[in-house]
């Protein structure tokens, strides 16, 4: 695969991914919406495997790349720049953060069917959406660790999904191919892989307070058969319904 990995959004699950692929030993080209001026900080952080550009600079980079945006942010994706790549979609809808978006109220799409629609000539694959930073970080593992998580992947594209496959495993990650776009509901707000797994015992708490505590939890593991499991009994919600985690 790719040995350059490109981020578009580089917040608290862009962060995350990038600190595993460089530690992994990928090159890494970070970018965000406000210029890579201001990734300064980032970039010294993760060293000389890191470097910052714009985002359609970062999509031309690398074969692989992960858009770590808010979902009311994927009409700025480059599409033109993304075209032949296969494009890992982070997203996850949530109405009273993106708007009500009346074909995903509907479940007409999924989001990332949504995003495929915008990104026509490109390959994406749900990924990376079900666990919160701190803990994407903290519970990756070498291959074959017996304390080895999974996470989910949905896509149309079957040599799409095996790069993912193969990504996540360089990352410290099993996958597990719950579908097509049109199937990655199952992974999605309200489903049961979503987030919790990860977390083990919650606290009923805010969002702010609930992100706070997921920085001092170590998380749980989930194996792959278990996601496999989750994904498996999943039943599909009114995805205008969806809230934010621990939003109470």
């Amino acid at each position: 695969m790719s040995q350059t990995l490109g981020l578009i959004g580089s917040g608290m699950i862009g962060s995350s991914v990038a600190r595993l692929a460089v530690a992994a030993g990928l090159e890494v080209v970070l970018s965000n919406s406000r210029g890579p001026e201001t990734l300064a900080e980032l970039v010294a952080e993760l060293g000389e495997g890191a470097r910052a550009a714009t985002p359609a600079e970062a999509a031309r980079a690398a074969d692989l790349v992960v858009a770590a945006i808010p979902l009311n942010a994927y009409g700025r994706l480059p599409a033109e720049a993304l075209a032949g790549k296969t494009v890992l979609d982070t997203a996850n809808y949530y109405p009273e953060r993106d708007g009500h978006l009346a074909e995903l109220d509907a479940g007409e799409l999924t989001s990332s069917a949504l995003i495929q629609r915008h990104l026509a000539d490109s390959q994406v694959v749900k990924v990376f959406n079900t666990i919160t930073p701190h803990q994407l970080f903290s519970l990756a593992r070498p291959t074959g660790a017996p304390d080895r998580s999974a996470l989910p992947i949905a896509g149309d594209d079957a040599a799409a999904k095996a790069e993912t496959i193969r990504l996540l495993d360089i990352l410290g990650y099993d996958g597990v191919d719950i579908g097509s776009l049109a199937d990655s509901w199952r992974c999605e707000p309200n489903t049961p892989v979503y987030i919790h797994p990860y977390l083990g015992e919650t606290p009923a708490m805010n969002v702010e307070a609930f992100l706070r505590w997921t920085l001092q939890t170590p998380g749980v593991t989930v194996p792959a058969a278990q996601v496999g499991k989750l994904a498996e009994v999943a039943v599909r919600q009114p995805a205008g319904a969806a809230r934010l985690p621990s939003d109470d």
